[in-house]
């Protein structure tokens, strides 16, 4: 049996939506094997009121979370990462600092739920959208068999995963 627990960072541009939402949802789904973290290439400095409105509903504490910067996450004492997965277009195609550890990395594109304009409805029906498809995408992460496939089968499975899941 496999006991290591796998750091997972999330990485959005403003760190307020979509990475925090995949984080904690990663940390409530992932069984105590995977550690999420979310990071932004240039934070907001604060969660969106929709995101911990929306966590609140889940039922999914919120206590710590905070808008952060992905410089963070490559000094030498942060936790290392075994996977980071971007979760915004822009922040794909950002050149990313170097992550000690050299992680599994792979593009999770999600629209972003803060872009929305229109009713409140409207708005949150975004954020409940893009966090279904994040859980859809964590569940199947989390099945992955990590401890019995090398490195390029993890890569390609990851890939997959953002390019599959709607």
């Amino acid at each position: 049996m496999n006991d290591k627990v796998y750091n997972v960072l999330f990485l959005c541009t403003g760190n307020s939506a979509r990475s925090i939402l995949a984080e904690v949802q990663l940390n409530a789904l992932g069984g105590g094997r995977f550690k999420g973290y979310s990071a932004g290439s240039h934070p907001k400095g604060k969660i969106n009121p929709l995101t911990l409105k929306l966590l609140q509903q889940m039922r999914i504490p919120t206590e710590g979370l905070r808008s952060k910067s992905w410089d963070e996450f490559a000094t030498p004492e942060a936790p290392v990462m075994d996977f980071v997965f971007t979760v915004c277009d822009a922040a794909a195609g950002e050149q990313c600092p170097v992550w000690p550890g050299q992680p599994v990395t792979a593009h999770w594109g999600v629209p972003d739920p803060a872009a929305v304009e229109g009713s409140d409805d409207t708005k949150m029906r975004a954020f409940k959208d893009a966090a279904a498809t994040l859980r859809k995408r964590i569940e199947l992460f989390k099945s992955l068999p990590l401890a019995s496939l090398d490195r390029l089968a993890i890569k390609k499975e990851v890939t997959d995963i953002g390019k599959s899941v709607p």
